[in-house]
């Protein structure tokens, strides 16, 4: 089952709340971050790094480039991107690409704008504020899992 989600007025009025069953399967874990892989460009990416801290969507150039995606697709983008140390990040573009999220039963496919930037790192996608709000996203570190709507879809 897919459901499309476009803007934040479609999401329906549903409660998004985390159980004592939501724990039942997760593993002992010390403060770990919610990891999730997606769907966009028709391939999984894996080591998705769900950051509510973050102020936009972004794709590693590695990412980019492992997905074979062409560079005359981006878009300029002209404003600066710090990093956590305060020093200024290497931003190629922009560009926006259907994502779909799946939990093994239903799915949901939206538009993200990632912002394409030159960094190293252990992930390949920050999902950031931007793309959960608009998903009407709920993560959850204790659960190690998130929940989005229309339906309520769990990625664990």
């Amino acid at each position: 089952m897919a459901v499309e989600v476009q803007q934040v007025d479609q999401i329906p009025n549903v409660d998004l709340a985390f159980t004592k069953v939501d724990l039942w399967e997760v593993v002992p874990h010390d403060n770990d971050p919610v990891v999730i892989s997606l769907i966009t460009t028709g391939r999984r990416v894996y080591r998705v790094l769900v950051d509510q801290a973050s102020s936009a969507d972004m794709m590693f150039l590695t990412t980019f480039n492992q997905l074979q995606l062409s560079t005359d697709q981006l878009r300029p983008y002209t404003r600066c991107l710090y990093g956590f140390a305060g020093d200024e990040v290497e931003v190629r573009g922009h560009i926006e690409l259907r994502t779909t999220f799946m939990d093994g039963v239903s799915s949901c496919t939206t538009n993200i704008r990632y912002l394409v930037f030159n960094a190293p790192s252990a992930y390949n996608i920050l999902l950031g504020g931007p793309a959960l709000n608009r998903l009407g996203a709920v993560p959850s570190t204790r659960h190690m899992k998130m929940k989005l709507l229309p339906l309520v879809i769990e990625i664990k």
